[in-house]
């Protein structure tokens, strides 16, 4: 995966502009209203965004260096483990994550449009290539293998890939694959094999709009008609994937 446009900071920019202009069309029509209903909405979103985001291929691509990632990138070990497992359930493990992704996040911390206490300090001084090189370094590394627990397992199955139709939520399966592998090409993070406790906090924080870094709010709007059973949930459930 490489970053568009010479830099990690005009990427972010890129990325949530085309989300912004690909959703627009269609977040003014209504549950009902459109064919299918929120399903079928979601999937042409997602369609939408990708034929976007594969129309800017051929500018100038900017490619890290996962050599010197993994230099630059010892500091990290401390929190997200030297194979990126991560050390800690509540830090994520960052292990085949997509690259463009990692660089969004970073670049966000950076400049102060993802708010962490531990990680913007981290990201303050990093230049868009040291961005780059690290999240290559990440991304390089094989995905971590999760474990989900057995207790409400087929609840957070049943939202993952079928969503929650009385509270207008689409399967997560739309954006993130059937076997959370995610979607580079959008943009949209892995999520298989992530740590459940990772998972639940961010789903709280998009709910709260502690986090507010997604594309025309595509995360909050959905969470925020979560309960914190179905956080759960959902989860346990994508911990398992793989």
């Amino acid at each position: 995966m490489y970053l568009r446009l010479g830099s990690a900071r005009q990427s972010a920019k890129i990325w949530i502009l085309i989300a912004a202009l690909s959703c627009k069309q269609f977040t003014e029509f209504s549950f009902l209203s459109f064919p299918g209903g929120l399903m079928n909405k979601w999937t042409l979103f997602t369609g939408v965004l990708m034929l976007c985001t594969l129309s800017t291929a051929g500018q100038v691509l900017a490619q890290g260096d996962a050599a010197n990632g993994k230099a630059k990138s010892a500091v990290c070990a401390a929190c997200h483990g030297t194979d990126g497992k991560a050390l800690v359930p509540e830090y994520p493990n960052l292990a085949g994550q997509h690259e463009g992704y990692i660089a969004k996040q970073l670049t966000d911390y950076r400049d102060g449009n993802r708010n962490n206490a531990l990680m913007a300090p981290m990201a303050a001084n990093l230049s868009d290539q040291d961005i780059l090189d690290i999240a290559a370094h990440f991304s390089s590394m094989p995905p971590i293998a999760g474990v989900a627990q057995e207790e409400n397992l087929s609840h957070g199955e049943n939202i993952y890939r079928g969503g929650i139709s009385d509270a207008q939520i689409a399967s997560c399966t739309g954006c993130h694959g059937p076997s959370g592998k995610g979607n580079p090409a959008a943009n949209f993070p892995a999520l298989g094999g992530q740590n459940t406790a990772y998972i639940a906090a961010q789903l709280r924080l998009f709910r709260s709009g502690e986090r507010a870094n997604d594309p025309n709010e595509m995360m909050r709007s959905l969470a925020h008609r979560l309960s914190d059973t179905e956080i759960d949930a959902v989860a346990n459930y994508i911990a398992g994937l793989r």
